[in-house]
């Protein structure tokens, strides 16, 4: 799976906002590494620079000393809708108003071709659905409104995801829907009596890497506004019935290991994972090693419960970043090779428990057995810290249509069988969320094929269709 993107919004004044924005976001490259791109206001115009590449590759202390002023927003990307090529990198500005803004977006709308239809556009004319938010908001805006209040009318009509930061004049708006699939927190710079900016990120580590002290999540259709070093909150999208429902892959997947979301540290959840997943599935083994690195924390819990060694089996090649989507599976199976390598002398003659975060399509997963039975293991019992990945996600998850999930018409049985393993379990949902610590405020509809927003599709028990 790719990661769902990383958006941070900054406002410091007398600060090199340009230089924190580019710390930040070096914090949040696991949630995209297709594009990255900034954009501040100088008290006079908004400068955006952006880019295919890495945060580091498109950076340098010359784009960043051009980058002046006191509010910046920041961005790194993956596609999840529309073009992949630099063009759809985001921040997306548009010049309606006194000074322009400029807009990053984590998440995917899913009603995008309703609300393009409805100013007599099509979603092949736009670059992405953040691209089609601000052209909405731009018309708004030019017919004489205030940018807030076209962010009430345009994400008021808005389905699906998005945790999304707004730049304008002397001000910076941090936008979540109202069910809060991204995550979306606010951190302060200097001390409470007195601080000196503010920022509102992705996840918590952008925060500590900055120096910020964390304060909050944003709350779900609440609109957070940073003018100077005043804060203010605005109800901007009523809430959805019901609890928070922020995605269950950002505790498998997405978010890093010292992340903390909904007051749960990640890294605890993933060794609680690995426990519980130990006390329902036990299997008599010589070795307990994880997938790095999500896989990592739920294999030192499952040795810790289970009493089993714990290794490190696999090396990975750290200038690999996460893996994304390859075309086919030859492929994808190749990008195994090139980002992980076995301990032959750690794994031959032993039978592993090997204990990974979650199973696509399949190829990949059964690439690396390949590899380890290569290397010499007696057996191979794979153990998935997450239930089966059955359905689409269409809330900021990039995953393939439901005919090529393997879970999607198979049992455990049949995937193991593909797979090629001596055993393979899965964690239950129960179980699952109670390593989290929560029951109904993640959405898991991945899991359950139970869509908490409406979706562009017919769900039946056939599967999903257009």
């Amino acid at each position: 799976m790719k990661e769902a993107c990383g958006v941070v919004g900054l406002v410091a004044p007398g600060r090199d906002v340009a230089h924190l924005c580019f710390d930040a976001l070096y914090a949040l490259q696991h949630r995209g590494q297709e594009s990255a791109g900034m954009a501040a206001f100088d008290d006079h115009q908004i400068t955006v620079v952006k880019d295919n590449g890495l945060v580091s590759h498109v950076f340098s202390e010359t784009t960043l000393n051009a980058l002046s002023g006191s509010l910046i927003i920041g961005h790194t990307r993956y596609s999840t809708s529309g073009s992949a090529n630099w063009t759809a990198a985001q921040p997306v500005y548009r010049s309606a108003g006194a000074s322009g803004f400029a807009l990053a977006h984590n998440g995917n709308l899913t009603n995008t071709a309703e609300l393009a239809a409805s100013v007599g556009l099509t979603m092949t004319s736009m670059l992405s659905d953040s691209d089609l938010v601000a052209e909405l908001l731009a018309r708004e805006v030019q017919c004489g409104v205030t940018l807030v209040e076209a962010l009430a009318t345009v994400l008021g009509r808005a389905q699906g995801a998005f945790s999304m930061v707004v730049l304008e004049a002397d001000a910076v708006h941090a936008v979540r829907d109202p069910r809060g699939f991204r995550p979306l927190c606010l951190g302060r710079l200097g001390p409470p009596d007195a601080p000196d900016g503010w920022i509102v990120a992705s996840e918590t580590p952008a925060l500590d890497v900055v120096g910020a002290t964390f304060v909050r999540e944003i709350e779900p259709g609440e609109m957070v506004t940073i003018e100077g070093t005043r804060v203010t909150s605005t109800r901007l999208l009523n809430p959805a019935a019901g609890p928070t429902r922020l995605c269950i892959f950002e505790f498998v997947y997405f978010a890093r290991p010292d992340a903390y979301l909904l007051g749960h540290q990640v890294h605890g959840a993933r060794r609680r994972m690995g426990e519980l997943l130990a006390a329902q599935s036990s299997v008599a083994a010589d070795l307990v090693m994880g997938v790095p690195d999500s896989g990592v924390p739920a294999a030192e819990g499952y040795a810790q419960a289970s009493g089993i060694p714990f290794a490190q089996g696999l090396v990975k090649n750290r200038y690999i970043g996460r893996t994304f989507i390859a075309p086919d599976a030859a492929q994808r199976a190749r990008s195994v090779r090139r980002k992980l390598n076995p301990l032959r002398e750690t794994i031959a003659g032993q039978r592993l428990i090997v204990v990974d975060d979650s199973i696509v399509r399949g190829t990949t997963t059964r690439a690396l057995v390949g590899m380890l039975r290569d290397a010499g293991a007696a057996e191979v019992h794979l153990r998935i810290s997450s239930p089966p990945f059955a359905w689409p996600c269409y809330y900021g998850i990039d995953t393939p249509s439901r005919d090529d999930l393997l879970a999607a018409h198979r049992d455990v049985a049949a995937m193991r069988d593909y797979i090629g393993c001596d055993s393979l379990e899965f964690i239950s949902l129960e179980n699952l969320r109670a390593a989290i610590g929560l029951r109904d405020e993640c959405c898991d509809a991945c899991l359950t094929g139970h869509y908490p927003a409406p979706v562009p599709v017919v769900i039946g028990a056939a599967g999903a269709r257009w």
